[in-house]
């Protein structure tokens, strides 16, 4: 059974969405393949205490990982590239490229960005992180200036 909740953050607006207690979802408003509402399930702001205060503490500067239980919904390969995404440091940035590699397969730098892109729990699951060769930002599903924005706060180039 599908809730939801939404909760304020520097970013704007976060939907935070459960699959039996089990967070499946964090969404921003406007966010690219972001599910239809209804698809969330009943709001219930009750949910997601351990959840909203490791989202808290991240942007606090307080905390660096995530701890907090996953289901991630998708093929066999989008969930590789996720469980890759989540092995970037914070603060620190991998290409397309480098998360290909990681994969074994080189050339699978399109297939890896299809994945990042299709990301349903963002900033948990830190997409946010992964740049172009060239290391200039390339796609993000909540937008260009928000991934830019996470990369300057965990950079410790900007503060909220």
């Amino acid at each position: 059974m599908k809730q939801h909740m939404v909760i304020d953050s520097p970013y704007g607006p976060l939907t935070l969405v459960a699959d039996d207690g089990v967070l499946c979802g964090l969404y921003m408003v406007g966010q690219r393949h972001r599910p239809q509402e209804e698809t969330f399930g009943e709001r219930d702001d009750t949910l997601f205490d351990e959840v909203t205060e490791q989202l808290g503490a991240y942007f606090a500067g307080e905390l660096k990982e995530f701890t907090v239980e996953l289901r991630l919904a998708g093929t066999p390969f989008q969930r590789s590239v996720w469980d890759r995404l989540r092995q970037i440091p914070y603060g620190e940035t991998r290409s397309y490229g480098e998360l290909a590699e990681a994969l074994g397969n080189l050339g699978a730098s399109r297939a890896v960005g299809l994945a990042n892109g299709k990301n349903p729990i963002g900033i948990i699951v830190p997409c946010h992180r992964v740049v172009g060769a060239s290391g200039g930002l390339t796609g993000y599903g909540g937008g260009l200036d928000r991934k830019q924005r996470l990369l300057d706060f965990e950079s410790g180039a900007a503060l909220f």
